[in-house]
């Protein structure tokens, strides 16, 4: 961001090259004239969107355990520009940030509230923030989630739910309004519930889609879609006809599942302490939070409990392999680009730093705490059969990782498949090979779950 003067900016940058210094990035200025580069802090934590004051002292950013670059969440903090010590604005804030800017002398921004994206105003001084809007919607602008007007007083932001496709809205900051309607032809393709349940202290979240119309004489089976991250979550995206959205999800409904999308402890919505509750336990209290809400989700759809999947991509593939082998509730799994064995996933991946802040230990340091998080660990109580799919260049999450657990499977005489799409890295790209995914994914489940 720059300066009011546009004498430089201030950016988040580490030495050397490649996605791996995002995990231990510092706050610096540029000086635009010259390029020195200035440390203005080095916080213990993630940070992205740093934002310069109008009066060019201070510079707000977010900062939290984060797990991806592109995936913003924290809370605000604030140090000033001649450098200095980062200070928490807020503190114990019920929500995760994702969006912040400057206007005038306070801030605003934008926050997920459990299932609601809210627009926030925040004072600088006391961090005290007010919700000036909200609705459980996805939502994107210039500013994170929302583009601001010069003064605060207005925004704008495209936005999308499950039902409805992207609309633009627009207007002042408590009274949003649509603004356009080209999509309002397209008709929704799944019904959707917001699913809440209490778990171990914890308020946990989670969506669960099916079909529009539900046969209510007779029970569905239902798969469990845990997203990645695990510093994240999953907000409404509209699921299309096409490929928009979800298409994986919306073919299994059509196929006859319902599909449950949950937000477990590690994920955004809940505050820092929701987010850090699964560091150094990953697949404990997630997987616990997840088992108990597939019992909520039960409780308000006609859910068949004896015939559940279990699927997810990267963390969601770990959380895969994790679940077939530390529970028996699951009878078909698919999991993409997991993670089997921490140990030697640390010297095999790209991105080795980003899994420090979790564990609060490299590999070599603190071998143990990788080594009870690792699903190889539990392979012999896997009884579950299991697709596993990964991407042959993949960097992420390496394929040796997939062979590792297909391997486990098959000496343990676990029905299993493994499928290494060629030249794909951590996310598939081709036409076909996506086709394909989809196809085996479901026919898998079709298999053991008989829809």
């Amino acid at each position: 961001d720059w300066t009011p003067d546009g004498k430089g900016f201030v950016s988040t940058s580490a030495k050397g090259n490649g996605d791996n210094n995002w995990w231990v990035a510092k706050l610096t200025y540029v000086d635009a004239a010259t390029g020195a580069l200035r440390v203005i802090a080095s916080p213990g934590t993630q940070l992205n969107m740093p934002r310069v004051s109008a009066d060019g002292k201070t510079v707000a950013y977010i900062g939290g355990l984060m797990s991806d670059f592109g995936v913003v969440g924290g809370d605000i903090w604030t140090v000033p520009l001649a450098g200095g010590e980062p200070v928490n604005l807020t503190p114990g804030f019920k929500g995760t940030f994702n969006g912040i800017a400057w206007r005038g002398n306070q801030l605003v921004g934008s926050a997920l509230l459990g299932d609601q994206t809210a627009l926030v105003s925040i004072d600088a001084k006391s961090g005290k923030a007010e919700q000036r809007w909200s609705a459980a919607v996805s939502s994107m602008g210039s500013d994170g989630r929302f583009s601001f007007s010069a003064d605060g007083s207005k925004a704008a932001a495209a936005q999308e739910d499950f039902e409805h496709g992207p609309r633009l809205v627009a207007g002042p900051v408590a009274r949003l309004q649509t603004i356009t309607h080209d999509n309002e032809g397209f008709a929704p393709q799944v019904s959707v519930r917001n699913v809440s349940w209490q778990n171990e202290g914890f308020s946990v979240q989670g969506w669960l889609i099916g079909p529009r119309n539900v046969d209510a004489s007779k029970k569905y089976p239902m798969i469990v879609q845990v997203h990645g991250g695990p510093s994240s979550a999953v907000s409404p995206r509209y699921v299309s006809a096409g490929e928009y959205g979800n298409p994986t999800a919306r073919l299994l409904i059509e196929a006859g599942y319902f599909v449950f999308m949950p937000n477990p402890r590690g994920s955004y919505g809940q505050g820092q302490e929701f987010t850090r509750a699964n560091r150094r336990d990953f697949g404990g209290g997630d997987l616990r939070d997840i088992l108990a809400g597939v019992d909520a989700a039960a409780r308000v759809a006609p859910i068949d409990v004896n015939r559940l999947g279990l699927m997810g991509h990267s963390y969601g593939g770990f959380m895969t392999m994790w679940g077939v082998t530390h529970s028996q509730r699951f009878k078909a799994a698919v999991a993409s680009a997991g993670i089997a064995n921490w140990i030697s996933y640390y010297g095999q991946n790209g991105i080795d730093q980003w899994m420090v802040p979790f564990f609060g230990a490299t590999a070599y340091d603190d071998p143990a705490v990788y080594r009870a998080a690792s699903p190889i660990e539990s392979i012999k109580s896997a009884r579950t059969p299991t697709l596993v799919i990964v991407g042959e260049r993949d960097v992420e999450c390496p394929p040796a990782q997939s062979m590792e657990f297909w391997h486990g499977l098959r000496a343990m005489n676990v029905p299993s498949s493994l499928v290494i799409y060629e030249g794909e890295g951590h996310s598939m790209k081709k036409p076909e090979h996506l086709r394909d995914m989809r196809q085996r994914t479901i026919s898998w489940f079709n298999r053991y779950l008989g829809s």
